[in-house]
């Protein structure tokens, strides 16, 4: 999903009007162009920024030399109160000491205080993973009678054969997707590209969208992007969400678990995978997860693969 210049700009004003605004928003601006995250991550670390900032000004803290680990864990308390859950309270916590490291890199302040920091112990949790049947009833949700059935059958096909982000099968365009060999070229978090093998379902899907939606819903200003709303303009990750939710509404109906999200079929897709024999570092390279622990976490939602191992390898079966 791209993001909006009002969404940056609401983020902007908001700081601006803040004692620390302008430093926040010039580390913002370095996240931008030198670190190279994603535009949702920058987004959220806004988010995160502006609280801190916002805090800061209740708290009279004007200036970087007063920004103290005491002041810092009070944020974090407040945060605690205001049903923040961990993982959110941890990506503040980071989005901070970012803040801190540049502020003295660039020579604001003497010490980034990181050793003073300590990061909030998180539980892992396990990702929401439908079963096969479970994923083939939302596949075959959508119906030949409905308006946009070839679009919508190539986004949740897509999602699940490929394990795609919901933003980057939004982002992605016609270009990326070669039909004839079988493969597309994602562009991923922090830019990093991938090669993604893709099922012949979700190609031969694609292809009749190609040939016989599209061009119905293209529009001048829909530049190549695969996926078109009903207006011609691309898609968005949320307008995908919105989608999966529907079918899965439709699929499960009264019974559909609230967790189930765009996401889910990419997890049904690594899950899915790993039990059928796929080892974790292929699984690792199409996912684009850059730390192979990231991928690991599928190794404890497959219970019946651990079961397998243990039966087969160990001394005393």
């Amino acid at each position: 999903m791209k993001i909006s210049s009002t969404q940056t700009q609401n983020i902007t004003q908001a700081l601006l009007s803040l004692p620390l605004g302008v430093t926040i928003r010039d580390f913002l601006t370095y996240l931008t162009v030198e670190a190279g995250l994603s535009q949702n991550t920058i987004l959220a670390y806004g988010r995160d920024m502006r609280k801190f900032a916002e805090f800061c000004n209740s708290k009279n803290i004007n200036s970087l030399q007063q920004v103290s680990p005491p002041a810092i864990k009070e944020f974090q308390r407040n945060l605690v109160k205001s049903g923040c859950d961990e993982s959110t309270m941890k990506r503040s916590l980071v989005a901070i000491r970012m803040f801190l490291r540049f502020c003295k890199l660039t020579n604001l302040i003497e010490d980034a205080l990181s050793d003073h920091l300590e990061t909030p112990k998180i539980w892992q949790k396990l990702p929401v993973v439908c079963s096969k049947s479970q994923v083939l009833d939302l596949l075959n949700a959508p119906l030949p009678q409905d308006k946009f059935y070839l679009r919508d059958k190539v986004i949740l096909e897509m999602l699940y054969a490929t394990g795609l982000r919901a933003s980057e099968l939004a982002n992605m365009k016609i270009g990326d997707l070669n039909t004839g060999i079988g493969y597309l070229r994602c562009i991923g978090k922090g830019k990093r590209e991938r090669i993604i093998p893709v099922g012949k379902s979700a190609l031969s899907f694609t292809a009749k969208y190609l040939t016989q939606l599209r061009p119905v819903l293209e529009k001048p200003f829909s530049d190549s992007f695969l996926l078109l709303s009903r207006t011609g303009r691309p898609m968005s990750r949320i307008e995908i969400w919105r989608i999966v939710k529907k079918y899965a509404k439709r699929a499960f109906g009264a019974n559909v678990p609230k967790s189930l999200t765009a996401h889910t079929l990419r997890h049904c897709f690594a899950t899915h995978l790993l039990s059928g024999g796929a080892d974790l570092r292929s699984i690792q390279e199409m996912l684009g997860h850059v730390d192979i622990a990231t991928t690991q976490v599928y190794t404890h939602v497959d219970s019946e693969r651990l079961k397998s191992i243990h039966k087969n390898f160990h001394p005393r079966p």
